[in-house]
């Protein structure tokens, strides 16, 4: 089995693949604190509950948009799964997708391998919306290029500044309301972030749509990230939800640069 990692800055998730077929995923709090130690106990206690002693891992792919996880990911990796191989994706990593931006060094790994498994599995010319700590819209050709994207804060960024900020607001469960019209602060603030999220959403789609393609009808849009569930009825412009898009994509990775 492969065991792919993507760390995030709010969450990591990890997966397990049989061959195509995602069998089992977790997702754990990122933890800049954690040493490569901790990272093995919890990870063999996830696994554990899965297979137990019986689990063969023959191959484990991480992408990492945290530089203190990443260092520490790899002393895990080291240690504990010295025999096992391994892709960490960065820079000299081959993932078959040309990056077109001013400085393709800045574009975070997760973003490409985004780009990677979208036009793998739907094709160019694509649009991922990957909703996590930031709300990230990227571009994919027609021939499988990335070009680039938009970058917005998240929704739980916002909704936490907004409890901040806001001296008769609070948090609140992040649920439809309803009505859009709340009838209280707290669904009044549920629609604002539920129907204002996703307004932004097609917003920035029809816009990216008409520059990436003469027809923006053949742009196919993907919809990824954990907080996606939430926005991905309500925005009009999305196409398809695929919450292991990133997974997926680290699996065609592992397959690129190791011989299996």
């Amino acid at each position: 089995m492969l065991l792919t990692i993507d760390v995030g800055n709010t969450h990591t998730v990890l997966g397990l693949f049989e061959g195509e077929e995602i069998v089992e995923h977790w997702r754990i709090a990122t933890d800049a604190r954690r040493t490569a130690d901790e990272l093995a106990i919890v990870l063999q206690g996830l696994m554990a509950q899965f297979g137990g002693p019986r689990l063969k891992i023959n191959g484990i792919a991480v992408c990492s948009t945290v530089p203190s996880v990443l260092h520490e990911m790899r002393q895990m990796l080291r240690r504990y799964y010295a025999d096992i191989p391994a892709v960490v994706v960065e820079p000299g990593v081959k993932t078959g997708v040309p990056v077109l931006t001013d400085n393709p060094k800045e574009v975070g790994t997760d973003r490409i391998i985004n780009a990677l498994a979208a036009a793998h599995l739907f094709g160019g010319p694509a649009i991922v919306v990957d909703f996590g700590t930031a709300t990230t819209f990227d571009a994919v050709s027609e021939k499988g290029e990335y070009l680039g994207g938009a970058i917005a804060p998240g929704i739980e960024i916002s909704v936490d500044a907004l409890g901040a900020r806001g001296a008769q607001l609070r948090k609140v469960e992040l649920v439809r309301p309803r009505s859009i019209i709340g009838r209280n602060t707290v669904e009044a603030l549920q629609a604002g972030i539920l129907y204002g999220f996703a307004g932004q959403v097609d917003g920035v789609v029809e816009k990216m749509a008409v520059e990436l393609s003469d027809d923006p009808d053949l742009v196919t849009v993907i919809a990824t990230g954990g907080l996606a569930p939430l926005v991905v009825d309500e925005a009009t412009t999305i196409d398809v939800h695929e919450p292991w898009l990133t997974l997926i994509g680290l699996r065609l990775v592992f397959e690129r640069n190791v011989q299996v």
